[in-house]
């Protein structure tokens, strides 16, 4: 079996989304009911994809705001994102899309591998972003697009392991050794 690969996956969204109900739901395989709003934190956990084994650090970030500085260190050796928001709150989806904005403005890159992820999809009668409005915001951004239950272990496995899948797509599109830069 080829050795591990190192992925560093950062979680983002808005307060009170499930960001860190997700990430614990995959690391832990249990649902946390209670909020405690996160500052940060750090998780890993060993993840095999197409019989290629991963160590994932997965950092679940502090909730953001439409006027929240993006950090710069959600930038720093992180191959991969993960923008959630609940399907039960409009302002999180208008605030996913800011957080994409920055994202994108911080890392310079127009493509990076992404995911969006609509959570809270069991919660049905206070759903308020459908299903296709979501995939359309992801397709705008030619992101994967998912949506999920922090409650389901299924649906937090499949969400790490499609943000895996996007990485190695986008990296599988770079020659080796080499990066988009080109110096003029």
């Amino acid at each position: 079996m080829p050795q591990p690969k190192s992925r560093k996956i950062a979680v983002l969204g808005y307060r009170s989304v499930g960001k860190s109900s997700l990430t614990i739901q995959f690391v832990e395989g249990q649902f946390v009911d209670s909020y405690d709003p996160t500052i940060e934190n750090t998780f890993t956990k060993m993840m095999t994809v197409n019989g290629q084994e991963y160590n994932l650090q997965l950092v679940d970030t502090a909730g953001q705001d439409e006027y929240s500085i993006f950090p710069q260190s959600y930038t720093i050796d992180v191959d991969g994102y993960i923008l959630i928001y609940s399907v039960t709150s409009y302002k999180s989806f208008e605030v996913v899309r800011v957080i994409h904005e920055k994202l994108l403005d911080m890392v310079g890159n127009v493509q990076v591998p992404l995911i969006l992820v609509g959570n809270k999809k069991d919660l049905h009668m206070e759903r308020v972003i459908s299903f296709e409005e979501g995939k359309a915001l992801a397709e705008s951004w030619n992101a994967a697009f998912l949506e999920s239950s922090a409650k389901e272990n299924q649906t937090a496995v499949e969400v790490f392991r499609r943000m895996i899948l996007e990485v190695e797509k986008m990296e599988a599109g770079q020659p080796q050794g080499r990066t988009p830069c080109s110096m003029m």
